[in-house]
């Protein structure tokens, strides 16, 4: 579902307290990055002060996007969990194994015959285990996530 307003709701329920806890930990005002991931520690509201290429976090993430070129191979890793769905909401873009060439029309086509096995893998994958599919042609990752899926915050 592209407009999940329950978890959009629960997002925007725990965040100001989330960020609140950050900034009696940080002891300092937060950057808008800083409030994103404060917010979505896997543990709950802050215990301490992570420092950039020091600490090690556990982040809860609302949606996994991924690129065909990268998702073959996480989501053969996935399989091998022994899940039966995703646990959060994810999405797989075929955007990334076409490439520029000769013009839209004839690079779509040449990407659709030259990945095809990648491509039908990636939906047969998608559909099993409930992720969204995005097929070849479908736009550009991060113009689709912006405008179905994104929310402020």
């Amino acid at each position: 579902m592209a407009f999940d307003i329950e978890m959009i709701k629960a997002v925007y329920d725990q965040m100001g307290s989330r960020i609140d806890a950050a900034r009696k930990v940080v002891n300092k005002p937060l950057t808008l990055t800083e409030k994103i991931l404060y917010s979505h520690l896997y543990d709950g509201d802050a215990t301490e002060a992570y420092g950039r290429g020091k600490s090690y976090v556990n982040f809860s993430p609302d949606r996994v996007a991924m690129q065909d070129a990268t998702a073959q191979m996480a989501l053969l890793q996935f399989m091998q969990a022994g899940k039966k769905k995703v646990a959060v909401p994810s999405t797989v873009h075929c955007d990334h194994l076409i490439q520029a060439e000769i013009g839209a029309v004839a690079d779509l086509e040449k990407a659709k015959e030259n990945n095809k096995e990648v491509y039908d893998f990636l939906q047969s994958v998608s559909n099993k285990y409930g992720i969204g599919f995005w097929g070849p042609g479908a736009g550009i990752i991060h113009q689709v996530v912006l405008e179905n899926y994104a929310f402020p915050g």
